[in-house]
């Protein structure tokens, strides 16, 4: 019963709290702007390229990509100053954006650390009958109890700000995840570091890097 209620707990906030998508909605020319909430990014602000993934915790396609393409990718173009990466929220459905408010509620600090033990436990919590016993039991090793997770999840600021960049997502076409965005334009799907590498060079050897 736990489980149940705080699900229907998160979305009942959404559903008091609901915005208009139309009041957030933007041109192109807005991805850049960051949203309600401070951005999650990796590298250097001034990297020649930027690229913005948006995920949901629950996906599986976004799972793979930080397991077994993100490490690669970041040794080779973040921590080189080649590209500055940002991950925005875009849940699929309410336990990724309870894992989503988890994360945010654990502090800037241990924000990766927790999306990342999401993903490499995901088949632990995501298709389990008692899924948010799981993300309560996976943030104990963030320090984090049962009573804190409760009211992490009953925050209705976090709650409409991953909403809100949700919608923002959804207004540059965001319809998917995992999906990037490099430099403005627009890939959907986990992209392997092969066809990351042959989107940036182009890109790289216009900023003679």
């Amino acid at each position: 019963m736990l489980d149940r209620r705080l699900i229907v707990q998160t979305i009942a906030l959404g559903l008091a709290g609901a915005l208009s998508a139309t009041a957030f909605a933007q041109g192109p020319s807005g991805l850049l702007e960051a949203g309600p909430l401070p951005e999650k990014s990796f590298g250097a602000a001034d990297a020649p390229v930027t690229v913005i993934e948006y995920a949901s915790l629950t996906c599986h396609h976004c799972m793979n990509f930080h397991t077994r393409t993100w490490p690669d990718f970041k040794a080779k173009y973040v921590d080189t100053g080649k590209v500055r990466f940002i991950i925005r929220e875009f849940p699929l459905d309410p336990l990724a954006m309870a894992g989503f408010m988890l994360a945010r509620c654990a502090g800037e600090e241990k924000w990766y650390a927790v999306v990342d033990m999401f993903y490499r436990t995901q088949e632990g919590w995501a298709h389990s009958d008692k899924p948010l016993d799981g993300l309560t039991q996976a943030m104990r090793q963030a320090g984090m109890g049962k009573d804190g997770v409760e009211a992490c999840l009953k925050r209705e600021d976090l709650y409409l700000g991953i909403r809100q960049v949700s919608e923002r997502g959804k207004s540059f076409g965001v319809d998917s995840t995992p999906t990037f965005f490099v430099d403005g334009e627009k890939h959907a799907g986990a992209l392997t570091l092969a066809q990351f590498d042959a989107i940036l060079a182009p890109l790289l050897a216009k900023a003679g890097k």
